[in-house]
């Protein structure tokens, strides 16, 4: 994935979760984030930042923060990035398969998923979400509660009930990864969530990417490392 007309600047403020006033050499702009995400550990007064010119007559700022300088990494914090990334990384065959159907934005019942793929013998829904928040070299989502997280887990859990395959693909939008986990500190239901799901046959992959101010490449595996289960009780439904 490529991005035209990048400009390295200085990150200011952050007004809201929709914009932020970023330096420039011309002066200061204001740039539409493409992350609503608090990104508190990345977004700071002073820290490089890298914006994409985007002018339209329809939008009300023509810049939009794309990346972020993290000690010696360069963070990608586009979040509509991890998806086209990834369906390239799935279309070649990344989860160990060549699919002859790739659908994006695929309803199946109530539900919605990013993709869905078929190969021969063959039938999977996948949905994808992208990782900014690092520490120490561990990538950890969510960075922020997410109820629609939750949710997504519960329809893979469905699809794999129905004979379906199912995955939930992370795609850790930094290079130097050399771990995936829940954000137990931030959303303890979400770990305890991804653990049952792969109890329940639902496939947890997470991939490091090549990151530079104007690309984004699904790039490394990255272990999954899941909590052990604080309640044991859930197992009691599959009887």
């Amino acid at each position: 994935m490529h991005y035209d007309q990048i400009r390295q600047g200085r990150f200011l403020a952050r007004p809201n979760r929709f914009v932020a006033q970023v330096a420039l050499e011309e002066g200061t702009v204001i740039c539409h984030v493409k992350n609503t995400g608090r990104c508190r550990e990345l977004l700071y007064p002073g820290v490089p930042v890298w914006v994409q010119l985007a002018p339209s007559p329809t939008r009300k700022t023509r810049w939009d923060l794309v990346a972020v300088q993290k000690g010696e990494r360069i963070v990608n914090i586009d979040s509509q990035a991890p998806n086209r990334v990834a369906a390239h990384w799935l279309k070649a065959g990344g989860l160990g398969f060549v699919p002859t159907l790739l659908r994006p934005e695929t309803r199946h019942g109530n539900s919605r998923f990013d993709f869905y793929l078929e190969a021969p013998g063959r039938r999977m829904f996948v949905e994808v979400k992208g990782v900014t928040l690092e520490e120490a070299g561990t990538a950890y989502f969510p960075d922020a509660p997410t109820l629609r997280g939750l949710k997504h887990l519960r329809e893979l859990e469905d699809c794999v009930r129905q004979g379906f395959e199912a995955c939930a693909l992370f795609v850790v939008q930094l290079e130097g990864i050399r771990a995936f986990r829940p954000n137990m500190a931030t959303q303890p239901e979400f770990g305890e969530a991804l653990r049952r799901a792969a109890a329940l046959g639902v496939r947890l992959e997470a991939r490091s990417c090549r990151v530079s101010p104007d690309t984004l490449e699904i790039a490394d595996p990255v272990p999954v490392e899941l909590p052990p289960f604080e309640d044991e009780t859930w197992k009691e439904g599959l009887k």
